[in-house]
């Protein structure tokens, strides 16, 4: 989705309010939780659903 929106993760970061290392986080798939909040932000900003950017693996 960044890549569609030719944006970077530093600026996404930064319009959402959370730190370049917690970006990385969740870009990698290390996270092990998201705030629905951030969530929320990720697809105002990249005018997404949030199935566009999740996946579910049992």
């Amino acid at each position: 989705m960044l890549a569609r929106r030719k944006m970077s993760s530093g600026e996404l970061a930064s319009r959402i309010g959370i730190t370049p290392s917690n970006m990385s986080i969740l870009k990698t798939g290390k996270a092990r939780a998201i705030r629905l909040s951030t969530l929320e932000s990720l697809c105002r900003e990249l005018g997404c659903q949030p199935g566009d950017i999740l996946e579910y693996t049992p």
